[in-house]
């Protein structure tokens, strides 16, 4: 069955895809949008996801977020808003396990590091780092470097946004800046949101570092809250607080595919084409949703994000990726050869980058030990 005749007129479509960099001999015929997250799912990067830090660093505990079950989480909203959209569910899903892929260690706190430390080379910013995964870093196909997804995939990372995202940068020119992208790609900036935003709730409940006390100021929660109570008026306690958490995902996926399908109509969108050409994204919350849901994410920053124990963590992060950065760039040889090998084309400093960038927390953490530990073994 061809699943393209199943889509809405402006869903992006596997045989209408713009292609790949490098023609392929293909072993079966998946769908174009199937065979990139399939891709996206076997490569190195997205396993390292699992011991990179989303909010609490790996080793604090095992209940914890990570990049990779943080992904997973985007993938699934994702999925269930394509679906109700009837759009393309290959390509949302590609993109949700792909958002992250080029993540540095220790959260946001290793990107703004590298970032700095790269000021002089182009600087480091993580959706461009996903692309240059996907486009030249992963070793596994012969006769080309990268993944060789399609462009519709490639458009889709280079374009994601969320709070912590600045795109922009030369290289974003093969992407058609001035023009919107596909409006799975405009789903993920949402599903990301919405998926950090309440499991952040989760971890922070769990770490005692907010509370329900905390939550009940705010106004979506209220509105939760008091739904949940009405349908189960005997829940009490952690049970309560999941309901809760989950009602709100139910509540903002409603108001986000009710927006957009609104946004559809009233701007007369009848094809892809058009919704490249619409001056803003149309995949959106309604105004009085998206003024609480800014309530929930200015609470989180305050009183989770910048928690003195999370705090005192991203300065232990910052000291171990500046002094990681710091002695590569000073006793290159340090690196393993194969490194090495790679600084006439791509410069010592943006080699060392992509060193950092793929490590792990706990391989950060190990690699740190080593270089520093007299007693450690190298």
């Amino acid at each position: 069955m061809n699943h393209d005749n199943l889509l809405a007129p402006y869903a992006a479509r596997s045989a209408a895809s713009r292609g790949r960099k490098h023609e392929e001999p293909y072993k079966d015929s998946r769908p174009v949008f199937e065979r990139d997250r399939d891709r996206i799912i076997h490569c190195a990067a997205f396993r390292r996801l699992e011991y990179k830090t989303q909010v609490f660093v790996n080793h604090e505990g095992d209940y914890y977020r990570t990049r990779l079950t943080h992904s997973l989480e985007v993938a699934q909203i994702g999925r269930g808003i394509a679906r109700r959209l009837h759009l393309n569910e290959d390509l949302v899903e590609a993109l949700a396990l792909a958002h992250d892929l080029g993540h540095t260690p220790f959260g946001h706190t290793g990107e703004v590091v590298l970032n700095r430390l790269m000021a002089d080379h182009g600087g480091f910013e993580h959706n461009r780092q996903s692309l240059r995964i996907v486009e030249l870093l992963e070793e596994r196909y012969p006769g080309f470097d990268g993944l060789n997804l399609a462009w519709e995939t490639r458009e889709g990372i280079i374009k994601h946004s969320s709070q912590y995202d600045h795109p922009g940068h030369p290289e974003d020119d093969d992407f058609e800046p001035h023009q919107r992208p596909t409006l799975e790609a405009q789903i993920i900036d949402l599903a990301d949101e919405i998926a950090y935003n309440n499991h952040d709730i989760d971890d922070g409940l769990k770490a005692g570092y907010i509370t329900l006390d905390e939550l009940a100021a705010l106004e979506i929660w209220q509105d939760m809250s008091a739904l949940v109570s009405r349908k189960y008026p005997h829940l009490r306690g952690e049970r309560q607080a999941y309901q809760t958490i989950s009602h709100l995902i139910g509540h903002l996926i409603d108001d986000l595919v009710q927006t957009t399908t609104e946004n559809l109509k009233a701007y007369h969108i009848d094809n892809l084409e058009a919704v490249r050409s619409h001056p803003d994204y149309l995949v959106r919350l309604s105004g009085e949703t998206a003024r609480k849901n800014k309530q929930l994410k200015a609470f989180l920053y305050r009183q989770l994000y910048r928690h003195y124990k999370v705090e005192r963590m991203r300065i232990k992060a910052e000291r171990f990726v500046t002094l990681l950065f710091t002695s590569y760039k000073e006793n290159p040889t340090l690196l393993p050869r194969k490194l090495q090998q790679r600084f006439d084309e791509h410069g010592k400093e943006r080699v060392i980058c992509d060193y950092i960038a793929g490590m792990t927390d706990r391989s950060a953490l190990d690699e740190y030990k080593r270089l520093y530990e007299p007693y450690e073994r190298v």
